[in-house]
């Protein structure tokens, strides 16, 4: 065979140190970056690190019954809300009829879902008709809020405080009415939250505050939630479990809710919007103003015609205050107000929020709404006892069949051996320290099935050096040196090699979409092990073979090199014939010679 040629052939030379080089960075920066951040290890799932079973009972709701089709939605949304917080791993599932178990596994969130999950009463938006700091707590300043986003009209709540919303055109007015400003809480409660005898309130496309009714029994219902505000304590945990309990959609009813770690209480007129008709919540970071974090609302059609007509109620009537309460579980999550009706669809609740504190709220918006209210039963701690041992069992067999293929590639492939056990080395590396990264980063938790796809990833990996050697070999039995067989056989293998791979990556990402739980974490493992598969055959596999073949060891074809083309059984070696550069001469006459 001719000799590469220069320029070209040079630079193609060069390729193979440089792609060695690329991985051993990407290598290094990983593993710095995962000692960097303190997560030197996998997140594990509940099997293995144990964690947190909670059951809980449905209750029948009016208008709700407890049937299959709101069990499975029930089990949805607490999925969704459970994973929003980044507690991958997290298990929904039903239990009989009316019961849904829930395990969380331990992790930095495992807390706060925890809460989440056994807030599961409905998500309600209700007038705010009173509020004052309970307990004798002081209230804080209010803290100064930015107008909403891009000038849409949108109200801007604050975590803290009094409130206050944005108008259309960005600029933000002081409120005039909130209860922190001297207006008596008797006054308010007899102007605005007098219920009518239905307990519906007046405006019935925006359930805004009731008018004074005269009928007696309005009367007494005024006086007794007079009474309940009066008496109330939000600061007693007791009295916030009890109110948390009470009231009903279409009646005014009291509650509590947590300010800068300040106890209010509230009066609330009856529910304005469901928190079924919020589309779509996500808490994002206003890069264009000093508004901080903010939740980013879309209501479905119906949703949107009765916040504009509450919020147009609200800010017309100023009665009492120009505010309505976000309410989860009997407790005001949030208390934005507004000075006018915000219309389209949209609305943006903006303040002194932190990160955590916008994420929070933002996912209560979007996963806070179930159809059924479910009683808390039991809550257990689970031990990773269990899984410790199956872990082990799993790692002890991952290990045989490791040994049992890296005796196989030696006894056949002998020299060739070497490179398929120093890929498989490169990506158990890559896939390690990729998996402790995705651990805070995603929330992806190590569970024994994820285990079970990384020992099947060896297989696969496995598989692609196989591929790639046996068609160098193919081409070392037609007679080519081991160079130009390395650089022929290439194409062939990387076209067989993808399409294998693609055909494992579509089956872990349909498995992954259509299963839950536990086997997704299957899918998303052999799909990740399935890309890096890709990644080191093609930048450490094929550049170190193509180092190698130079290399006197492996070009001559020793016979522990695995490939000897005698023992190969071989053709005689290619030549290329040259033709005369004349004219074809034709047979020579004897007679004239």
């Amino acid at each position: 065979m001719a000799a590469p040629k220069k320029g070209r052939g040079a630079s193609a030379q060069s390729k193979p140190v440089r792609s060695l080089v690329l991985i051993l960075i990407a290598i290094v920066a990983m593993t710095g970056g995962m000692f960097a951040a303190g997560h030197t290890t996998p997140r594990l799932g509940i099997d293995l690190a144990g964690g947190t079973s909670i059951t809980l009972k449905a209750k029948a709701d009016q208008g709700s019954a407890i049937n299959k089709a709101n069990m499975d939605t029930a089990v949805d949304i607490m999925n969704r809300r459970v994973n929003g917080l980044g507690v991958s791993e997290a298990e929904v599932q039903t239990q009989g009829d009316d019961h849904i178990i829930v395990n969380i596994p331990k992790g930095t969130n495992s807390k706060e879902a925890q809460q989440q999950v056994g807030t599961t009463a409905k998500l309600y938006f209700r007038p705010v008709l009173a509020s004052e700091p309970s307990g004798g707590a002081t209230p804080k300043p209010s803290p100064s809020t930015s107008s909403g986003a891009s000038g849409s009209p949108s109200p801007a709540a604050s975590p803290s405080g009094d409130q206050k919303a944005t108008s259309p055109s960005g600029a933000a007015s002081p409120n005039a009415s909130a209860t922190s400003q001297g207006r008596a809480v008797s006054d308010a409660l007899k102007a605005d939250a007098t219920p009518s005898p239905t307990g519906s309130p007046s405006a019935k496309s925006s359930g805004a505050p009731t008018s004074p009714s005269p009928a007696p029994s309005a009367d007494a219902a005024t006086a007794k939630l007079q009474a309940q505000y009066a008496a109330l304590d939000c600061a007693k945990p007791a009295e916030r479990a009890k109110v948390g309990q009470a009231g009903k959609p279409g009646e005014p009813t009291v509650a509590c809710g947590e300010i800068d770690k300040v106890w209010y209480k509230y009066v609330l007129g009856p529910a304005a919007v469901d928190g079924t008709e919020v589309k779509k919540a996500q808490a994002v970071f206003d890069t264009q103003g000093a508004s901080g974090w903010q939740v980013q609302m879309n209501f479905t059609s119906s949703g949107a015609k009765k916040f504009a007509d509450i919020t147009g109620e609200l800010a017309k009537n100023q009665q009492p205050q120009n505010e309505f309460g976000i309410v989860l579980d009997g407790e005001v999550v949030s208390s934005p107000y507004v000075q006018q009706a915000i219309t389209g669809g949209q609305a943006e609740i903006s303040g002194r929020f932190t990160q955590e504190e916008a994420q929070s709220l933002s996912n209560m918006l979007s996963y806070g709404a179930l159809p059924l209210s479910f009683q808390q039963e039991t809550v257990t701690t689970v031990t990773a006892a269990l899984g410790g041992e199956q872990l082990k069992a799993g790692l002890l067999a991952g290990a045989i069949g490791l040994v049992l293929v890296a005796i196989y590639l030696i006894a056949y492939y002998r020299g060739l051996s070497l490179v398929a056990m120093a890929s498989l080395l490169v990506s158990a590396i890559l896939t390690y320290v990729i998996m402790s990264l995705l651990g805070p980063a995603i929330g992806f938790a190590l569970n024994l099935p994820a285990v079970c796809g990384a020992i099947v990833a060896i297989g696969i990996t496995a598989d692609s050096f196989i591929v790639y050697f046996e068609r160098i070999r193919d081409e070392i039995r037609e007679g080519r040196s081991l160079r130009p067989a390395v650089e022929r056989a290439w194409p062939r293998a990387r076209r067989t090699i993808l399409v294998s791979d693609f055909v494992s990556l579509l089956s872990a990402v349909v498995l992954f979409i259509v299963t839950v739980g536990k086997v997704q974490g299957f899918a998303f493992t052999l799909g990740l092990t399935t890309v890096l598969d890709v990644v080191v055959v093609f930048f450490f596999t094929k550049p170190l073979m193509t180092l190698l073949a130079r290399r006197k060891f492996f070009a001559d074809g020793h016979k522990w090199s695995g490939l000897d083309p005698q023992s190969l059984g071989a053709k005689p070696p290619l030549r290329r014939t040259r033709r005369p550069s004349g004219p074809s001469a034709g047979p020579v006459d004897p007679k004239g010679a």
